[in-house]
C-alpha cells in the first residue's frame, strides 16, 4: 500500500505557490504551502512533512538559513531548493552541505516531479513499514516532532539489517522502539527476543544468551537453547548492553562478525541468522575510555544510533500518554475513571518527569487505582508525584532567542487554544496574537488530531 507524501512548500510568490500546490496535489501529494521561512519552521514544529521545497530568496529568514535549520533539527528530512539564476552558486554550495537538489527558475514541471520522486524514493522506508495504519509503531503514542524524527529514521533503518544502538534515559521506551523497528522490518514474521543484560546474573548470562549442553556445569541436566538462537531469522534486542561483562563482549562480537556461536560446554558451533538491536542509558564512549566496553564491539553495534528524547523534551505527548494509560488501566482495574480534571492534567504536563514514560505510567496507575470519581483531581496527582510541580515559565523570563520555541510549546500544550496559551504565558490575548503573527504561527495548525 502506498502512503501519501506530505510536502512543505515555501515561496513568497503567491502565484507560483498556487500553481505548484495544484500540480503536486494533482499528483496525489498532500501540500502545506507557506510564504516565509518563519511560517515553515512553525509547521515543522508541529508535524514533519516528507519533503521541504523552498525558494532561496525569501523575506526575513532566507531559504538557505531555513535549510540550515532543517538540517540541524531534522537531518534525514530532504530539502529541494528553488533558485533564480543569480543565486545558483549558493544553491550549489547548499547541495554540497546536504540539500537533496536544486532547480533554477523558471523550471520544467516534469523535472520538478522527477526530483521530488527521487527525493521521496531515497528517503522512503521499506514496504513493511507502510501498513496503512501505523501498526508497526502502534505501541508508541506521540505527536511530538522530536519523536516523529526518531520514528522516521527508525522506519528507514528497519528495511535494512544494520545494527542499531538506541540510547536514552531509563524509562524513555527503548524496547518499544526496538520492537517497532522489528515490526517494520523484513524479519517481522520471525521472533523478537528481548534480553535485559543487567537483569541476569553474570554467571548465567552466557548460558542464557548462547545456550548450554548437558553437563556443561553443575545443574545442567539437559541441552538448553539460548535466547540468541531462539530468535533465528528474527531480531535480538540486548537492553542495557553497557552492563555486559567484558569476557562476554568478546563472544558477542564473534556472533556479529562470523554469524556463529558456541553453546556453553559444546565443541561445536551453531550458525545463527539474527539482527541485533541494542540499547543503553550509559555513556558507552566513556565506558570505552575507562576500559569497561570494547571499542570493536561498540562500532559493530553502533552502525546506526537513535536517541530517544526524555519525556521533558516532548511535553506535547504527556496529555496523550496520560489519557491513553488511564483508559487502559481503568478497564484493567474496573474503575469508573474517564479523565483528568484540567488542573490535574496541567500538573502532569508541567511535572519534571525524571523517570520519563515509565514514571508517568506508574503515576497514572496509582491515581487510577485510588480513583473514586470520573475525573482525577489535582490533589491526587500531586500526591502521586510526591514532588513539587514545576510551573510553566512566565513569558517575561523566557530568553528572546527562544521566543518562537516557547510559543510553539505553549500552543502544543493547549492544542492551539490561544486564550489558555496566553494565560500560561501571562500575556493578554491581543499581545499573544501579535507574537504569533511575528513568528508566523497559526493556532489552527496546532488543533490537528495526533
Amino acid at each position: 500500500m502506498t502512503t501519501q507524501a506530505t510536502i512543505l512548500l515555501v515561496d513568497d510568490d503567491a502565484d507560483l505557490l498556487r500553481l505548484m500546490t495544484m500540480r503536486l496535489s494533482a499528483a496525489g501529494h498532500a501540500v502545506q504551502a507557506v510564504s516565509s521561512a518563519e511560517a515553515a519552521l512553525a509547521h515543522l514544529a508541529v508535524r514533519l512533512p516528507s519533503l521541504v521545497i523552498t525558494d532561496v530568496r525569501l523575506p526575513g529568514m532566507d531559504g538557505l538559513a531555513l535549510f540550515d535549520e532543517v538540517r540541524a533539527r531534522h537531518p534525514s528530512l530532504p530539502v529541494i531548493l528553488l533558485t533564480a539564476h543569480g543565486s545558483i552558486p549558493d544553491a550549489v554550495e547548499a547541495t554540497t552541505r546536504g540539500a537533496h537538489a536544486y532547480l533554477t527558475k523558471p523550471f520544467d514541471g516534469q523535472e520538478l516531479m522527477a526530483k521530488i520522486h527521487r527525493a521521496l524514493l531515497v528517503n522512503a522506508p521499506g514496504p513493511a513499514a507502510f501498513d496503512g495504519d501505523g501498526a508497526w509503531r502502534s505501541e508508541i503514542i506521540s505527536r511530538s516532532p522530536r519523536m516523529a524524527e526518531v520514528l522516521a529514521e527508525a522506519r528507514l533503518v528497519a528495511a535494512t539489517d544494520a545494527s542499531v544502538l538506541i540510547s536514552g534515559d531509563s524509562g524513555t521506551g527503548k524496547e518499544l522502539l526496538a520492537r517497532a523497528i522489528h515490526n517494520a522490518s523484513p524479519r517481522a514474521q520471525r521472533p523478537f527476543v528481548a534480553v535485559n543484560c543487567a537483569a541476569i546474573p553474570e554467571a548465567l548470562l552466557e548460558s542464557e544468551l548462547f545456550g548450554h549442553v548437558k553437563g556443561a556445569f553443575t545443574g545442567a541436566q539437559g541441552h538448553r537453547q539460548g535466547l540468541i538462537p531462539a530468535a533465528q531469522g528474527g531480531t535480538v534486542f540486548l537492553d542495557e548492553i553497557g552492563d555486559m561483562p567484558l569476557a562476554l563482549q568478546v563472544k558477542l562480537l564473534r556472533v556479529l562478525q562470523e554469524r556463529v556461536l558456541r553453546p556453553v560446554g559444546s565443541n561445536e558451533t551453531v550458525a545463527v541468522d539474527v539482527r541485533v538491536l541494542s540499547a543503553t542509558h550509559r555513556d558507552l564512549e566513556l565506558a570505552m575510555a575507562e576500559g569497561q566496553f570494547r571499542p570493536d564491539l561498540f562500532y559493530r553495534l553502533n552502525v546506526v544510533k537513535l536517541r530517544l528524547p526524555p519525556l521533558a523534551e516532548r511535553r506535547e505527548d504527556i496529555a496523550l500518554l496520560a489519557q491513553h494509560f488511564l483508559l487502559a488501566l481503568a478497564e484493567r482495574h474496573r474503575k469508573p475513571v474517564k479523565g483528568f480534571a484540567p488542573d490535574a492534567m496541567e500538573a502532569l504536563v508541567t511535572a519534571p518527569w525524571p523517570g520519563n514514560v515509565r514514571q508517568l505510567y506508574n503515576v497514572v496507575e496509582q491515581v487510577c487505582v485510588l480513583a473514586t470519581a470520573a475525573l482525577v483531581p489535582l490533589a491526587q496527582v500531586q500526591r502521586a508525584l510526591q514532588m513539587p510541580v514545576a510551573e510553566v515559565l512566565n513569558y517575561q523570563h523566557a530568553k528572546q532567542r527562544f521566543e518562537r520555541d516557547y510559543l510553539n510549546q505553549l500552543l502544543n500544550l493547549t492544542s492551539g487554544h490561544v486564550a489558555e496559551a496566553a494565560r500560561l504565558a501571562d500575556r493578554n490575548r491581543t499581545e499573544f496574537y501579535r507574537l504569533m503573527q511575528k513568528h508566523g504561527l497559526d493556532p489552527q495548525l496546532f488543533r490537528t488530531d495526533p
